[in-house]
């Protein structure tokens, strides 16, 4: 439960003004159709979280326990450095499709969120928990927390958010586990 519920609280934090989400409040505005989007947002992120989560299993197979503890460490030391640094939307690749509303968003999801911020917390967070299965299910979880009301909400949400605030206290969140992790406290 402890690896769900810390990858779902990572993952809705980091990304409050994350691509991902400003990538959701353009489709949302584009097409005015929240339910294919929401479930294009969930069919992507359960697909690149698994994928992302196969990774993190497996190099907890093929790299040692030390190696590993230091790794995820410094990993996790610099996912907080990387939340301090604000996202934008590349306008590349977002409408041009001709797949619909749903294929759309799963494309442009999927897409987006290949070597994000996310993308790599699920990793570490699959090879420092050895819960697969719990954390895609909470790094899923954060991603609808996070995006679900910008497609329903649209900007109104999104500008009154603090969004530096949030970033800081997920900075310190991830700041906290790798140095828990370089001191062998998991």
């Amino acid at each position: 439960m402890e690896a769900f519920l810390v990858s779902t609280g990572i993952v809705a934090l980091a990304e409050i003004g994350d691509k991902t989400q400003l990538l959701a409040l353009f489709l949302a505005a584009r097409w005015r159709r929240p339910w294919p989007i929401i479930l294009g947002i969930f069919t992507a992120t359960i697909v690149n979280h698994a994928l992302a989560g196969a990774v993190g299993a497996w190099l907890t197979q093929v790299i040692g326990p030390d190696a590993l503890r230091w790794i995820l460490g410094v990993s996790f030391i610099a996912m907080a450095a990387w939340m301090l640094v604000p996202d934008k939307l590349d306008d590349a690749g977002t409408g041009k499709l001709r797949l619909g509303v749903f294929g759309t968003t799963v494309v442009a999801f999927f897409l987006a969120e290949m070597g994000d911020k996310t993308q790599v917390a699920t990793v570490a967070l699959v090879a420092q928990f050895h819960a697969y299965y719990a954390v895609v299910a909470g790094t899923t979880l954060g991603m609808l927390i996070a995006n679900v009301p910008a497609v329903l909400l649209g900007d109104k949400l999104a500008h009154r958010l603090p969004v530096r605030l949030v970033h800081g206290i997920a900075a310190a969140i991830f700041a906290c586990l790798g140095l828990a992790a370089l001191l062998g406290l998991f």
